[in-house]
């Protein structure tokens, strides 16, 4: 979930970003080369609430790069959007079965009684090839156009428009599904349990040990291999089976070689220690709280 936080706060900061090239005034720019009537276009701007003016007639009414600059933030909001949808696909089905989604966010098969279709997150996947293909439009709608105005810039209006309807759509419809996930913790430990993935750790405990890493390697895989045989995991061999493969096993092996000894190991800022999620949790909220206040 952190990991999806700091994606989205990029994208937030985009879209800030975005607004400070957006939020200009065009107004007075006129047909092409401004105006002969003496307006104010200060006044006009703070009056409209537009940060800035528009230094250049021409290129005010002639430009739709604007559009296109928040078509690409959008863009990405829905990339990270689908990515999230096809892990919640994924994660949903029978062979995964690591979360439940809402019944408010499913239907029916319409010829398997006991299917729950994640309609949801499917929906935003597709929706993300909608956004994606706006993009290109307004990019090749203005590939070809010399200055100023062009009648081609009445197609900027329908895509635009509707990239911001399916994004905030989107947006709404996440922001509902995620607080109704069902976790199943003992299917993602028992998951996590196959296919030896504290190996790693165990060639990282040797080379703390002083064993060459390239010596720590062989030796882990050559003990993976062996419990693969015997059928057990890393964490059910003996101290006398593992050091079959290394003399720099010692009795403090067993400590790394748990799924929680793994995960504590990495005791790093933006590790996945316990300690380090909790408190990058905390600084998460910070961050959210000093955003909303600057909304």
């Amino acid at each position: 979930m952190l990991a999806w936080f700091e994606m989205f706060c990029r994208d937030r900061d985009r879209l800030r970003d975005c607004r400070q090239r957006v939020n200009v005034l065009p107004l007075g720019a006129a047909a092409l080369a401004g105006t002969s009537f003496p307006i104010d276009r200060d006044f006009t701007a703070r009056a409209l609430g537009f940060e800035g003016i528009a230094e250049n007639s021409l290129d005010a009414v002639s430009d739709r790069d604007f559009a296109i600059e928040f078509a690409a933030c959008a863009a990405l909001i829905l990339m990270h959007l689908s990515r999230c949808s096809e892990e919640l696909v994924l994660w949903s089905s029978q062979p995964f079965d690591f979360i439940e989604l809402g019944d408010a966010f499913c239907t029916g098969s319409s010829i398997m009684p006991q299917k729950k279709n994640p309609d949801v997150p499917e929906l935003v996947r597709g929706k993300t090839g909608r956004v994606y293909g706006h993009l290109m439009g307004l990019l090749t709608l203005m590939k070809s156009q010399p200055l100023a105005y062009n009648k081609d810039n009445q197609e900027d209006k329908e895509p635009l428009f509707d990239i911001i309807d399916t994004v905030k759509g989107c947006l709404r419809a996440y922001t509902d599904l995620v607080p109704a996930i069902a976790i199943k913790r003992e299917r993602m430990r028992e998951a996590a349990r196959r296919g030896y993935i504290t190996a790693t750790d165990l060639a990282d405990y040797l080379a703390r040990k002083g064993v060459p890493f390239r010596d720590a390697h062989a030796a882990a895989g050559h003990a993976v291999r062996y419990a693969m045989v015997q059928r057990k995991d890393l964490a059910e061999l003996t101290l006398a089976e593992l050091r079959q493969f290394s003399t720099g096993v010692e009795d403090d092996v067993f400590t790394v070689l748990t799924l929680e000894g793994s995960v504590a190991a990495r005791n790093h800022f933006g590790g996945t220690a316990p300690e380090q999620v909790r408190a990058a949790v905390q600084r998460a909220r910070r961050r959210l709280t000093v955003r909303e206040e600057k909304a």
